[in-house]
């Protein structure tokens, strides 16, 4: 073995140390030039304001004004004085007002005086007794995107009725404001 010999497989340049070196390098090489920094991109849109076309409605109905307009929406006339005193009295002593209100629109539209639209009429054209409903309840249009619900609502459920149509109509937020 030469002195040459011996220096070259004692240093640096062994096969061995070699091997690892180079993969070292390689390694931070793939390191390094992965880490690129990410482009800023901006992109340019246009402001839109997103509202619900009920979502004005801020003053909540007060207990007697909730259940008169309940009851003319549903019954077309005005509420007798006595049976209203008797409900806003049920309603003040109830602790709660979301269960009693409930009960008061269930005993409205279970009431046979109340004229209900049949189901042949809400399955021939839902659309036009969705735009009837919001009418009478929400004293506006529906938009595009509740005539697309309720339309596929009442097509997949057999068991919509109008009645519970505008039970939920009836019990939603925007029916208590005003």
């Amino acid at each position: 073995m030469t002195k040459r010999d011996t220096i070259f497989s004692h240093s640096f340049f062994s096969a061995h140390y070699v091997g690892k070196y180079c993969c070292m390098i390689s390694i931070l090489l793939v390191v390094f030039s992965a880490c690129t920094k990410e482009k800023k991109y901006q992109y340019e849109v246009d402001p839109v304001t997103v509202a619900h076309d009920g979502g004005s409605k801020n003053n909540q109905k007060s207990t007697s004004e909730f259940i008169s307009i309940a009851y003319a929406d549903l019954y077309g006339s005005a509420i007798p004085q006595i049976k209203l005193i008797n409900l806003s009295t049920a309603y003040a002593a109830f602790g709660d007002q979301k269960l009693i209100e409930d009960r008061i629109i269930r005993n409205f539209l279970n009431d046979t005086l109340v004229v209900i639209p049949t189901q042949p009429a809400v399955n021939g054209d839902t659309v036009q007794f969705i735009k009837q409903s919001y009418r009478k309840f929400f004293n506006r249009d529906p938009n595009e995107y509740e005539k697309y619900f309720w339309k596929n609502f009442v097509r997949n459920n057999a068991v919509a009725s109008p009645t519970m149509i505008w039970y939920s109509l009836m019990t939603s937020d925007e029916y208590r404001f005003y």
